[in-house]
């Protein structure tokens, strides 16, 4: 046979091969009516590299979690006052005319911030980070439907970067709050929230990793800082912080807080403070208006290979918490704990890590127990412990919340003693909120002291905030003059129409 009938041979082999194996496939693949697929044909299988055939699990359905969370996920914009000092006006100064208020000097107002939050009631409580809203004098919230709203700040906790808003308003959509503790690694999750200032934006991804400590809140509040974050590969971005981290179901188990990234942007990498921790801070604020810290009093760091080298030892364990040191006085002390052991359960969970103790011990207050599971010299002990705070005592630290009034969509509350003493001022009302357009073309600013009105028929000196009410009301229909100062004691004055 020469080469060239070889070859047409071969060719015609697979000519005739390609058309059985066609015909084979139209034989077998019979077209089907929709939806008549068995579901376990859709959702079966095979692993390339086992052979092995595995079920994708059924829910994994990110449009149900989305319409439930995204109405209760609201923009927030927060605001502050600054002043800056300038020149003053000689005949001012001789008829003691403080500077002129607007736009000429005096006060202006600035956006300083904008991020997200949850609404976690249907009576308009919200939880968002401390860095959206520290230092604002004012915090204006958007719904999705556009709806607005002036908020008061509870409380906030720079311990974990959380803080507590409350808006009024009745029927409002809210998150209900998952376990975070149940989360596993690898789970589906959507993040919600406000990026870049784009409204209502879900992403979804996994759980990454837990119990993560980045650094972030290094040398707050006495170093009682908390970084036990879930981290997640769902994009977030600047504008984010606040929003939620829910499963599924649409429960939320994370406050959206941080990136990890050296341009700004999203790098692949997110962080949230964990859903058990973010409760925990927020009945506290609810209802005590400051965080109440259990503390057990030892100073801690990771075991591993380097510490253990460091002090020259071997540990039983790879995984723990080492004691460096115990308090006098302190819950760990009373407990037997000592300098050299190693923590390694708390409450019947395993302690591997200072961000994990951290949570755990987070999660209670002055006065509670906790069970420590420990070892010294190799050896496993148990104790109890009742944690302190951090004056060394068990008590409950209730924050005074001070009494607002409101006027004209004003609010005002109480100017503080030590606000008195430093500005050597006798009273005054301090201007909480100004939620009205007239108001605040006048000039009015948050965090203005006003100390007296004049008016036509006089002066009326301000002796608190309820005291104002009772001017204001009476001088209604009058154009007035609001002097005071700032609480760096810059004078300043506006003048507004009474209605």
């Amino acid at each position: 046979m020469s080469k060239k009938q070889f070859f047409l041979g071969m060719l015609l082999a697979s000519l005739i091969g390609g058309m059985v194996a066609l015909a084979g496939v139209s034989f077998l693949v019979q077209p089907q009516e929709a939806g008549s697929f068995d579901e376990k044909q859709k959702t079966s299988f095979v692993n390339l590299l086992s052979g092995d055939e595995f079920t994708v699990p059924d829910g994994i359905n990110f449009v149900a979690s989305a319409n439930v969370v995204t109405p209760a996920v609201v923009h927030v914009k927060s605001t502050i006052s600054y002043n800056s000092r300038s020149q003053r006006d000689p005949i001012q100064e001789w008829f003691g005319i403080p500077p002129r208020g607007g736009d000429s000097g005096g006060g202006t107002q600035a956006p300083v911030s904008s991020g997200s939050g949850v609404i976690i009631s249907s009576d308009g409580y919200i939880v968002t980070n401390n860095h959206v809203v520290e230092g604002a004098t004012q915090v204006d919230i958007s719904l999705e439907n556009n709806k607005r709203y002036v908020a008061k700040i509870i409380g906030t906790d720079p311990t974990t970067d959380l803080a507590l808003l409350k808006i009024e308003d009745k029927g409002l959509p809210f998150v209900k709050f998952g376990d975070s503790d149940n989360t596993k690694i690898g789970e589906w999750v959507l993040a919600v929230g406000n990026p870049f200032n784009l409204n209502s934006t879900v992403t979804a991804g996994i759980i990454s990793a837990k119990a993560r400590n980045i650094g972030i809140l290094r040398g707050v509040e006495n170093n009682l800082q908390i970084e036990s974050f879930l981290q997640t590969d769902a994009v977030v971005n600047p504008g984010n912080s606040g929003g939620a981290l829910v499963n599924l179901a649409g429960e939320l188990i994370g406050i959206n807080t941080a990136i990890a990234s050296n341009t700004g942007t999203f790098a692949g990498y997110s962080f949230a403070v964990p859903s058990t921790l973010v409760k925990k801070v927020m009945d506290d604020l609810m209802k005590y208006g400051a965080v109440q810290r259990g503390l057990l009093g030892v100073s801690i760091q990771d075991v591993s290979p380097e510490l253990a080298q460091s002090l020259n030892t071997e540990f039983p364990v790879e995984q723990g918490v080492y004691i460096g040191s115990v308090n006098a006085n302190s819950g760990g002390e009373e407990a037997g704990l000592q300098a050299g052991d190693i923590i390694v359960g708390i409450d019947g969970r395993d302690i591997t890590s200072v961000a994990v103790l951290q949570e755990m011990v987070a999660r209670k207050r002055p006065g509670d127990q906790v069970e420590v599971k420990y070892l010294r010299d190799g050896k496993s002990m148990e104790t109890k412990a009742t944690l302190k705070n951090f004056s060394g005592d068990t008590e409950i630290v209730k924050k005074v919340i001070p009494k607002t009034f409101e006027f004209e969509g004003v609010i005002f509350e109480d100017v503080t003693d030590e606000q008195k003493e430093r500005l050597d001022i006798s009273g005054g009302a301090l201007i909480n909120t100004v939620a009205t357009p007239k108001w605040k073309r006048s000039g009015a600013r948050p965090g203005f002291i006003i100390t007296s009105i004049m008016a036509e028929n006089g002066r009326f000196r301000v002796s608190d905030a309820e005291n104002i009410l009772e001017i204001l009301d009476e001088l209604k229909g009058e154009e007035i003059v609001v002097l005071g100062m700032f609480n760096d004691g810059t004078e300043y004055y506006f003048e507004v129409d009474l209605d």
